[in-house]
């Protein structure tokens, strides 16, 4: 920093009316700086000088005279512009209290309009079926129709007593299962075989955002047989 911002900044400091970052560096130049210091030490003597000083009461009538002041200057101004200011003095009495109650008011308006025509224009979306309900809330994926054939034995799952496989697909958009993971049951090239067959003919009601189909759905199957020796 160089001198003259140095000086231009000595009365804060002296005063400690200067940031933390600002006080730092003007610590380090005056260590150095005689010129500076020389400054530094005026203002001290100043500050004392008028420290010293007595401090001048107002007079008594001060504000009788100023009250007369602004009479006067309101008595110069013709009756229009008197009746003016007492009319906008008034409208700013009364709206003051209410300005923060009505703008939110406004606000709690639009919020209700923009519910309302999201509704009546953007909820239901376009070629929906005669069935379908119409609504913006979002509904996760289901199981529409599983193929005719149902999985046949494997030597992982023939046992005696109760078997369960369960598992959860990933449904895009159109319904179909992308991807699946086994959550429950035997984990095993003939069983996933079977799986991949099965999920490619399964059509699933995919999720929906706000009355439309979208991607990332999840559905959670079940396949659970009990077989009895006989």
């Amino acid at each position: 920093m160089t001198c003259w911002r140095i000086r231009a900044q000595l009365p804060g400091y002296l005063d400690g009316a200067l940031p933390s970052r600002e006080h730092q560096p003007i610590s380090a130049h005056l260590d150095f700086c005689a010129d500076c210091r020389l400054e530094l030490e005026r203002y001290r003597k100043l500050s004392k000088l008028m420290g010293r000083v007595e401090r001048v009461a107002p007079p008594a009538g001060l504000a009788m005279r100023i009250r007369v002041a602004a009479s006067l200057a309101r008595a110069r101004k013709v009756w229009w512009q008197r009746m003016w200011d007492n009319a906008v003095l008034i409208l700013e009495n009364i709206l003051e209290p209410v300005a923060v109650p009505a703008t939110g008011g406004v606000m709690a308006a639009m919020l209700v309009f923009a519910v309302v025509v999201q509704n009546l224009f953007v909820g239901v979306p376009l070629g929906a079926v005669p069935n379908d309900v119409p609504t913006n809330l979002t509904q996760p994926a289901r199981l529409q129709s599983l193929p005719p054939f149902p999985m046949s034995e494997s030597g992982s799952m023939a046992s005696y007593g109760a078997s369960l496989l369960m598992i959860e697909a990933t449904v895009n958009a159109q319904g179909e299962a992308v991807g699946y993971h086994i959550l429950v049951g035997p984990d095993n090239p003939s069983v996933r075989k079977q799986l991949d067959h099965m999920m490619l003919f399964t059509r699933f009601r995919p999720q929906m955002s706000f009355g439309r189909p979208v991607p990332g759905g999840r559905v959670v199957l079940s396949f659970s047989e009990i077989r009895v020796r006989g």
